[in-house]
């Protein structure tokens, strides 16, 4: 008796596969603890980004004596944008940026002490700070779009998995244009490694040349040959 092979219908495969990736945890959370200076450096929390992404920056700050917190953020580019910077947040604060550019996304903290504190307190002091970054669908509302365009549960949750496959979609058209940058990096370095060879080559057989004549001329004039 031959076997029937269980096929789930298409509707029903997106949605396990959307089950699928929310269970994926999300790794753009973290929490630590920041230690005031007079002149602190940045602490910059690094996030992968695509050009246009919504990023939504949630940080949580605990209350501090003396302490200043600012925030900027910043990214990778070589034309290292700044979307906004703010000083002295505390308690939650909720950002929202736009990125201008393929590559990392970074929130950067500053806590700045007091001048009438000194270096032996701020050792003892520090504020704690609870980041959340979401980024691309992870950033949307979908229940705020549900609402607006009176969506059903089942159209809302498509309405992720259309933007998780966009994201996809997106991350594969950016590793291909990375790939088509090596690839052309790699033809123009083979191009001048074969160049500098031929030139080498060229070089050394000019010099061959030049010191076969000037040793003829040499030994003429030595009388050791005709």
């Amino acid at each position: 008796m031959a076997s029937r092979l269980f096929t789930l219908p298409p509707l029903a495969t997106l949605l396990v596969l959307f089950l699928g990736l929310s269970l994926v945890p999300s790794i753009h959370a973290i929490k630590f603890a920041l230690q005031p200076f007079r002149f602190p450096p940045n602490k910059c929390i690094w996030n992968s980004a695509h050009n246009g992404a919504l990023v939504i920056v949630t940080a949580n700050v605990s209350p501090g004596d003396n302490q200043r917190i600012d925030i900027e953020i910043v990214d990778s580019s070589p034309q290292k944008n700044v979307y906004l910077s703010k000083r002295d947040i505390n308690a939650e604060t909720r950002l929202a940026i736009t990125t201008h550019a393929d590559g990392e996304v970074g929130v950067c903290f500053k806590n700045f002490l007091h001048k009438d504190i000194s270096s032996e307190k701020a050792t003892k002091m520090s504020r704690i700070i609870d980041l959340d970054v979401d980024i691309g669908a992870e950033a949307v509302d979908y229940n705020a779009i549900a609402n607006q365009e009176s969506l059903s549960g089942l159209e809302t949750e498509m309405r992720k998995l259309e933007g998780l496959v966009k994201e996809i979609v997106d991350e594969m058209g950016y590793l291909k244009k990375r790939e088509e940058r090596f690839a052309d990096t790699n033809i123009s370095t083979q191009q001048r490694v074969q160049n500098f060879a031929w030139f080498t080559l060229a070089s050394l057989t000019a010099l061959g040349v030049w010191q076969i004549f000037h040793l003829r001329s040499f030994f003429r004039r030595k009388y050791l040959i005709d």
